[in-house]
């Protein structure tokens, strides 16, 4: 749990602070005055600190001052009804994080301190990522012995540093977000928010609202104004996932903010400007999409600045078995006991398709060590793993069961020419269960 030392004379202030942050999960100390506040600062270890400017003994700015010279790595924001943006200027000269003008509503401080939790977790990333991304793929996570994805991983690392709007294709489970992290976290925005949103995952009526956000009373049950993911990632990227599920309404509206970099929330009036480097993902054929009418080419060409294609595991069987071997790794830190694979279980897991891919591939490792508590495991540890081989053993119910909904939901997409929403009319259930269907599955 997060601790925030609150600095501010006004009795009443510090109290409802002190019971807005305990409410938003902080743990809470208050200081009258700046003196007192740098001594306990000093001892004690805070993780953020709200200070207001205009206080006895001791003001805010010479409080951050003083606590940035005795070694103070807390971040500060500063509070004050005075001074607007020349306080502003002084409290971050000083060493302030942020600055909170006064009178400020109760969402605005808890955002704010979320903000700056996410820039420090993001900070402590930055510098190990950004060597990362030219030390050798293993080490960060992104495994490439293949040609192809050794190609993939050099334009990841050129396009970085730039501001260019980057979409990413590849069957489902390549690693698509994988691929847009490390362009964020290699980029100049790597300490500020890294937003993702799946396009196909949220209902067409409140996908718009999510994107660019709401006025209060825009329609029935918006009670509050509401800040919507572009504003959310300024300064930082979002990630539009599954962008060619995008209905064609926001696709106008999408390219609006592209060509302007500007939102109107929904029931607004007025325009915001926003600062979001744009990545995009599909598995789609946005070509075909934009053939069948489903897509603006007009908003293709804005998205396709630079295209990272990733292949499937089947085109590059050279990178199953680093990939193996490095999830085990990370499976063996993360349950605190040895694991390991057997030769013949690497060759067995090298001689299957993975039409789930990567995160096939993950799955399943993990699901062997979780079920078998082996240290070393065998190729009969992976029952429910795809086979390519004529004659794999009969599984149990429940893994024939697994296989008939697979093909099923195969099906009914191939019926409904991909088109996720008509497949999941046709089988008779929700969105959301067909997509976890189709990740559980590693269906393309």
């Amino acid at each position: 749990m997060k601790r925030v030392l609150v600095v501010d004379d006004e009795p009443g202030l510090r109290q409802s602070l002190g019971l807005l942050l305990t409410d938003a999960g902080y743990t809470v100390t208050a200081e009258q005055n700046g003196r007192r506040a740098l001594d306990r600062a000093t001892a004690e270890p805070f993780d953020l600190i709200l200070c207001d400017v205009r206080m006895p003994e001791m003001d805010g700015l010479t409080f951050v001052r003083q606590y940035r010279q005795r070694g103070g790595s807390a971040l500060v924001i500063v509070m004050s009804a005075y001074g607007g943006e020349d306080a502003a200027i002084a409290a971050m000269q000083e060493g302030a994080y942020d600055y909170l003008p006064k009178p400020f509503r109760p969402d605005e401080v808890v955002l704010t301190l979320r903000k700056a939790e996410e820039r420090e977790r993001l900070r402590e990333e930055v510098a190990g990522l950004k060597a990362q991304l030219a030390a050798g793929p293993a080490e960060r996570g992104l495994v490439a012995e293949s040609g192809a994805m050794r190609r993939a991983l050099a334009l990841v690392a050129r396009v970085a540093e730039h501001n260019t709007t980057v979409l990413i294709t590849g069957e489902s489970g390549t690693g698509k977000e994988v691929i847009a992290r490390a362009i964020h976290r290699a980029s100049p925005r790597a300490t500020r928010a890294f937003v993702g949103i799946n396009c196909a995952a949220i209902p067409e009526a409140l996908l718009e609202s999510e994107l660019f956000g709401h006025v209060r009373g825009a329609f029935t049950g918006a009670s509050t104004d509401k800040t919507g993911l572009f504003e959310a990632a300024t300064g930082g990227t979002i990630l539009l996932d599954e962008i060619g599920e995008l209905p064609v309404g926001l696709q106008a509206k999408l390219l609006r903010v592209l060509q302007e970099g500007e939102i109107r929330r929904v029931g607004d009036q007025k325009t915001r400007k926003v600062d979001a480097r744009v990545l995009a993902a599909t598995a789609r054929d946005l070509d075909a999409e934009i053939r069948a009418g489903r897509f603006r080419e007009d908003l293709f060409y804005r998205i396709n600045v630079v295209a990272i294609e990733l292949p499937p595991l089947r085109e590059r069987h050279e990178d199953i078995a680093p990939l193996a071997r490095h999830f085990t790794a990370q499976l063996a830190q993360r349950f605190g006991r040895p694991l390991a694979l057997r030769d013949d279980t690497i060759a067995w897991l090298e001689a299957q398709e993975w039409p789930g891919n990567v995160r096939e591939l993950e799955n399943s490792i993990e699901r062997a060590a979780v079920l078998s508590g082996r240290e070393l495991l065998e190729p009969r540890e992976f029952t429910d793993a795809p086979r390519t081989t004529h004659d794999a053993p009969v599984g149990t119910l429940a893994d024939l069961v697994a296989a008939t909904e697979r093909e099923a939901i195969i099906e009914a997409l191939k019926r409904a020419t991909g088109n996720r929403r008509e497949a999941a009319g046709s089988l008779g259930v929700s969105l959301r269960t067909l997509f976890y269907k189709i990740d559980r599955y590693g269906i393309s």
